[in-house]
């Protein structure tokens, strides 16, 4: 931490704690989606989602705890986040659980948001800060799909479960496609002031 302006100071260094957390879950992705489409061990699956879960809030803590916050923590923890929904709406949309127009909604947000990347880039930016927006949505998402596979069913259980599912997979959508904007508006800020300075935003 930065004592003179209050800024988290980014490490270079790839082999920390909170990076290999966040390698260790990049490489379950593969998992998952076997989980999900061969053997529909929807258990399993909800099991690797909630481990997910869990671990990405444990290598944002311990980054933060132990002062390793580094550049490629910042570059692959998002990645892994997204890994996780576009193969989950992929094997929920495979096995009918969800519509196709759902599974390429929220892919073609990111889609949109990448195609921003070479505007940011002519002003020295690589990627725009997260949010709270941003990780509200993605939050939302992350608890919506064990619900849907657990939905996936007979019985009490499996109906309460769609049934929450789909409320945070409607609010979800929402907000991810509302972050989504949002950052399109941090790149048009980006060229409108004449510092150059992306505007500030609530949030992580």
């Amino acid at each position: 931490m930065d004592e003179q302006d209050g800024t988290v100071a980014l490490s270079h260094r790839v082999l920390t704690v909170p990076n290999l957390i966040t390698i260790l879950r990049l490489a379950f992705v593969p998992v998952f989606l076997w989980l999900i489409l061969v053997p529909e061990a929807d258990g399993w699956a909800v099991a690797v989602l909630m481990a997910s879960g869990v671990s990405d809030y444990a290598d944002g803590y311990l980054a933060r705890r132990l002062h390793q916050t580094s550049l490629v923590g910042q570059l692959l923890d998002p990645v892994a986040d997204r890994l996780y929904i576009l193969s989950t709406v992929f094997g929920l949309a495979a096995r009918d659980i969800i519509p196709w127009w759902l599974a390429v909604l929220l892919p073609a947000r990111d889609a949109f948001l990448w195609g921003l990347v070479p505007f940011l880039r002519t002003r020295g930016y690589s990627s725009l800060p997260v949010h709270f927006l941003g990780k509200a949505a993605t939050a939302n998402l992350l608890y919506a799909f064990p619900l849907l596979l657990l939905g996936d069913g007979t019985g009490a259980v499996a109906a309460v479960s769609k049934v929450f599912g789909w409320a945070f997979v409607i609010w979800g959508t929402g907000l991810y496609w509302w972050a989504g904007l949002l950052y399109a508006w941090q790149v048009r800020k980006l060229f409108t002031d004449h510092d150059g300075r992306a505007p500030a935003l609530d949030g992580g």
